[in-house]
């Protein structure tokens, strides 16, 4: 399909999809007499397939804004991403992807759906790894830790920044520093869109994520050394989840 043909099938299913589903007319059951599953699927296909750098959030906006103001729920484009997201996990599942796999790629996906087959593909391959169940583990644990020291803490924990000059421990030195030794190359994977190859670089962090959950207490009495020693575990999972969220690999 050529760019104005793809334009024009986008504009009009669009246009459809946000303009009744804005009036609430939301298809139940079996029911869905203006065919906005059919409309919803053609998008999707159309970003996926051809691929489009599109990002679907911004297109629903877009949408929504086109129509004059008040004619549509105020929600229509938040509500219309979420039944497109329904609609497209039935497609990947269809093509033989795992569930848990597709959900972690659009925990962090944020729209861009012409990448969502590259990085399912990527997740596919790191799941095979034999240390994928360990760093998916780990990734749960670190999620949980940040969880609770933000719900414990608030503010003190959302306004802290990380000074390595508190790092009392060996294993958490060594951790901080295998991080600051393969960050550039895993970004540099990343945004080249070599998500097998950022996924795989992970690996390398494994001894050193074992050394610091063996050896250090995170949830330290002293409060400065809690908060730093969270903070590094965040720099932990913001490189271990840019690709997907492996926690939702762990068992």
């Amino acid at each position: 399909m050529g760019a104005v043909a793809c334009a024009v099938a986008l504009a009009d299913k669009l246009e459809t999809l946000v303009g009744i589903y804005g009036i609430g007319q939301i298809p139940t059951g079996d029911k869905d007499p203006f065919g906005l599953r059919r409309h919803a699927l053609g998008v999707l296909r159309i970003l996926i397939e051809t691929p489009l750098d599109l990002s679907l959030p911004a297109l629903l906006k877009a949408t929504a804004d086109n129509f004059p103001k008040g004619t549509l729920d105020a929600m229509v484009a938040t509500d219309v991403e979420s039944f497109m997201l329904d609609r497209l996990r039935g497609y990947l599942r269809e093509r033989s992807f795992e569930v848990s796999h597709i959900e972690a790629v659009l925990a962090v996906l944020d729209g861009r759906m012409h990448e969502v087959v590259p990085r399912l593909q990527a997740v596919r391959s790191f799941a095979t790894l034999e240390a994928a169940k360990d760093l998916a583990a780990a990734n749960k644990r670190v999620q949980n830790i940040m969880r609770k020291n933000h719900e414990e803490l608030g503010a003190a924990m959302a306004n802290a920044v990380f000074d390595p000059a508190l790092m009392a421990d060996e294993a958490e030195r060594n951790l901080h520093q295998s991080l600051m030794d393969i960050t550039p190359f895993v970004q540099g994977y990343f945004n080249r869109g070599e998500y097998g190859q950022n996924l795989k670089a992970l690996v390398t962090l494994k001894p050193f994520i074992d050394d610091f959950f063996d050896q250090v207490m995170v949830m330290a009495e002293d409060r400065k050394l809690r908060i730093n020693r969270a903070l590094l575990l965040k720099q932990l999972g913001n490189l271990m989840n840019q690709v997907a969220d492996i926690s939702k690999l762990a068992a």
